[in-house]
């Protein structure tokens, strides 16, 4: 069986409770497998990346085999936050990333008044990086994947899926993509940058600006100095992440 999210986001947790750690987020548009239930939640498995959590059963919208869910365009919303309607004409400020809302779900109906950007052709290097600054200053939230909360590689998964790239959730799965550059004389906007925590353990990834700068969450978005070694505070120009290795994905 699979659903759908009609909310402007549903929170992923580790287990079926409101207290669980939140692992990750589900967002407006994506559509669910339901693996398994117990009472009022639902372990789900995210259609997009495969990341699965628990869900509580009302954030999600159950599709029968007699319901359809139509995208006029696979486009998501390339925009922090975007305004869309329902049927009553209710009002909802959908994050980036979300599927963009034409659909009909049984007797729902979604639509927009306006057509948000989208990238018609492959995303550049370029085009990633400036969707990436758009979210400069949202704070750090694990298992974020907002304007309002965001982590490191959920900043890296949503600025690629708007340029049509469905990467993993983790940034243990996400290091295992792309071609390994060399030397940061070589990198490229877009490129992404892993770091290691001291038990050599991939904890960490940015996207690369250029070959000295660097943007990423750390406490909130931002652009930081990075050179051979990591990359280096612009509060107080320490060490706080040790480069691992760069991957080209573009």
């Amino acid at each position: 069986m699979t659903g759908i999210v009609t909310l402007p986001l549903v929170p992923l947790r580790n287990n079926d409770s409101e207290q669980s750690e939140m692992t990750s987020q589900l967002l407006f548009g994506e559509q669910v497998e339901i693996i398994d239930t117990r009472e009022r939640w639902l372990l789900v498995r995210n259609l997009n990346d495969s990341f699965t959590g628990w869900v509580d059963r009302k954030m999600i919208t159950p599709l029968t085999e007699h319901e359809t869910v139509k995208n006029i365009t696979p486009q998501r919303v390339s925009v922090p936050l975007f305004i869309c309607k329902n049927s009553a004409n209710e009002t909802f400020y959908i994050p980036g990333g979300s599927l963009i809302p034409h659909w009909s779900i049984g007797k729902e109906v979604f639509s927009t008044e306006s057509e948000p950007e989208y990238f018609s052709e492959p995303i550049d290097g370029d085009k990633l990086c400036e969707l990436a600054k758009k979210y400069l200053n949202a704070p750090q939230l694990n298992g974020g994947k907002t304007i309002l909360g965001i982590d490191c590689s959920g900043l890296v998964q949503v600025a690629f899926s708007i340029g049509g790239i469905l990467l993993p959730r983790e940034v243990s799965q996400q290091v295992e993509k792309g071609e390994v550059i060399d030397f940061l004389s070589e990198v490229k906007a877009g490129d992404l940058a892993f770091f290691e925590n001291s038990e050599g353990k991939i904890v960490h990834v940015g996207i690369m600006l250029n070959s000295h700068q660097i943007i990423h969450t750390f406490g909130h978005v931002k652009i930081e100095t990075i050179d051979y070694q990591g990359i280096i505070s612009s509060q107080n120009g320490e060490y706080t992440h040790k480069l691992r290795v760069i991957k080209r994905l573009l």
